[in-house]
C-alpha cells in the first residue's frame, strides 16, 4: 500500500477505534492476508446459516417488519425534511399501514365469511360433481382403449377417490387455520411486526450507518456501488409488485364478483394476491374460476363472461399494470423469482418466502458485478495455456 493510501486510511478510521500506542502511526501496523479475509466471509457466511436454522420458526415478525421499515423508509424521509421528528414521522407511517389493514379487513371481513360458509356448503356439491366428470372421462377412455388399459375397478376407485379429495383438503386447510402453531404466528405477526417495524423504522438511518461503518475500507467504494443497486432493483420490485398485486387483487374480486361468480370475491383476491410469484397467481386464479364457473354456471354464457374477465386481467396485466409500476427497472426474471421462492419456502418456510427475492436480487448483483470483472480480466482475454 502506497503512503499516501496509508496515511488516507488511519485518517480514515474514528479515533476511539485507534488503540493509544497507535496514535500517531502513518501506517497500519496490521494486513489482513487473502485467507483471513476468505475465513472471515466463510464463518460470517455459516453463522449466518445456523441462525436461520435455529430460529426460522420465529424470525418471520422481524423479517416482516424489516420489509415494511424498508419499504416505508423513503416516505418517513420526506417527512422529516417536511420538519417531523423521525420517530413522529415512522410512528405516523405504521398508524397509516395498521389503519389500512383494518379498514380493508373491516370492510371485506363479512364479505369473506359468508363465501367461505358458502364454499364449506358446497364441498359435497363440488365432490358429487368432480365424481361423475371422473367416472365419464374414464369411462370414455375405456370405450375408446378398451377394458385392458382402463377396467371397471380402476374407473371406480379413480372416481370415488376424485369425490373424496375436496373434502382431505378442506379438512386439512381447516387443521392448518385452527392449530395453534398457526394461531401463534398469526397473532406474532399481527402484535410484533408493527411495534419492530416501527423501532426499525425509526432507527433505519442509524441502522444504515452502522453497518455502513463496518465495512471494509479498501473494499468500501466497491460495496457501497453493489449496495446501490441492490437496493435500486429490490425497491422498485418491492413497491412495483405490491401496487401490482393490489390492483390485479381489486380487478379480480370486483370483476368476478360482477360475473356472478359465487365465490368471485375469494377467487379474485387470492389471484391477485398470488401474482407476486410469476404465473402462479393468474394460473391458480384462472383455473380456480372456471372450475368454479363450470359447476355453477348451467350455460356457457356465464363460463364465457368469467373467461373473459380473465383474460381482460391477463392484457391489463401484461400491457398496463406491469409496465407501468414495474417495467424495467426490475433485473429480476421470473424463472430466477419462481426458483427463489420455492427454494427459499423448502429451506425455511414462510421465512424462506421473504427473504427469497432480496438474496436472488442480490445473489444477481453480485453475478452481475463478478461476471464484469471476468470479461474485463486477462482470465478471459488471454487465459493461460496448459
Amino acid at each position: 500500500m502506497p503512503a499516501a493510501d496509508q496515511n488516507e486510511f488511519i485518517a480514515e478510521v474514528p479515533p476511539e477505534l485507534v488503540p493509544p500506542e497507535l496514535a500517531g502511526v502513518a501506517k497500519p501496523v496490521f494486513h489482513a492476508t487473502r485467507a483471513q479475509r476468505i475465513a472471515l466471509i466463510i464463518g460470517l457466511l455459516v453463522v449466518l446459516w445456523l441462525a436461520l436454522q435455529l430460529f426460522a420458526s420465529v424470525l418471520a415478525p422481524f423479517a416482516a417488519a424489516a420489509v415494511i421499515a424498508y419499504a416505508l423508509d423513503p416516505a418517513a424521509t420526506r417527512l422529516t425534511r417536511l420538519g417531523l421528528p423521525r420517530g413522529l414521522a415512522a410512528l405516523v407511517m405504521i398508524l397509516g399501514v395498521i389503519a389500512a389493514v383494518l379498514l380493508f379487513a373491516l370492510l371485506l371481513y363479512p364479505l369473506v365469511i359468508v363465501q367461505i360458509g358458502l364454499l364449506v356448503n358446497r364441498i359435497p356439491q363440488y365432490a358429487t360433481l368432480l365424481q361423475g366428470w371422473a367416472r365419464e372421462v374414464l369411462t370414455h377412455l375405456q370405450e375408446n382403449f378398451g377394458p385392458d388399459v382402463v377396467n371397471d375397478k380402476l374407473r371406480d376407485l379413480v372416481s370415488g377417490q376424485a369425490g373424496s379429495m375436496l373434502s382431505i383438503l378442506l379438512s386439512t386447510v381447516t387443521g392448518l387455520i385452527g392449530s395453534s402453531f398457526a394461531i401463534f404466528n398469526l397473532l406474532s405477526l399481527a402484535v410484533v411486526t408493527p411495534v419492530v417495524g416501527f423501532y426499525l423504522l425509526r432507527d433505519w438511518p442509524k441502522v444504515v450507518r452502522m453497518i455502513d461503518s463496518w465495512l471494509p475500507y479498501r473494499y468500501r467504494d466497491v460495496i457501497r456501488a453493489q449496495a446501490r443497486e441492490v437496493d435500486r432493483i429490490l425497491s422498485a420490485w418491492v413497491r412495483g409488485q405490491a401496487l401490482c398485486c393490489l390492483f390485479l387483487a381489486l380487478y379480480y374480486a370486483a370483476s368476478l364478483t360482477i360475473a356472478g361468480l359465487d365465490l368471485g370475491l375469494i377467487v379474485g383476491l387470492t389471484a391477485g394476491l398470488l401474482s407476486f410469484i410469476p404465473y402462479v397467481g393468474s394460473i391458480t386464479g384462472g383455473v380456480t374460476a372456471i372450475g368454479l364457473a363450470l359447476a355453477q354456471f348451467p350455460h356457457w354464457r356465464g363460463v364465457a363472461v368469467v373467461g373473459g374477465v380473465l383474460v381482460v386481467g391477463q392484457i391489463l396485466e401484461g400491457y398496463v399494470i406491469y409496465p407501468r409500476f414495474l417495467g424495467d427497472r426490475v433485473e429480476l426474471p421470473a424463472v430466477w423469482v419462481i426458483f427463489a421462492l420455492f427454494a427459499g419456502g423448502a429451506a425455511f418456510g414462510f421465512l424462506g418466502v421473504m427473504l427469497a427475492v432480496p438474496v436472488a436480487a442480490t445473489i444477481g448483483v453480485l453475478a452481475r458485478f463478478w461476471l464484469r470483472r471476468y470479461l474485463a480480466s486477462p482470465l478471459y482475454y488471454d487465459p493461460p495455456s496448459v
